[in-house]
């Protein structure tokens, strides 16, 4: 489950600020840089995102990443399987308070 979280969490900062920096998404995500380069291989390879080269300025090379069609079906699966999750978390907390 805590892959999964670290992609969704991915995927959702990725969506929001494609322009981010592999720093800034690491910053934001409470991710190590070594972390998040391996997340980020990970649901490439899956087919999740596209990692493209743009030039900012002419002295330094970025990267933008594109979430895929994929990329957007995996995004709402694992949403509302973390939902799911904290659901029945809920409930069973719910069952414990109340006997």
């Amino acid at each position: 489950m805590s892959d999964n979280l670290d992609h969704l969490n991915l995927l959702r900062k990725i969506q929001k600020r494609p322009e981010s920096s592999q720093r800034e998404l690491a910053k934001e995500l409470g991710f190590s840089l070594g972390k998040l380069n391996y997340c980020l291989r990970a649901v490439k390879v899956k087919g999740l995102i596209k990692i493209q080269n743009f030039k900012k300025n002419i002295n330094k090379i970025n990267y933008i990443y594109v979430l895929t069609p994929k990329g957007i079906v995996e995004k709402t699966e694992l949403t509302l399987n973390f939902m799911k999750l904290k659901m029945r978390e809920y409930d069973e907390l719910k069952k414990e308070i109340n006997n």
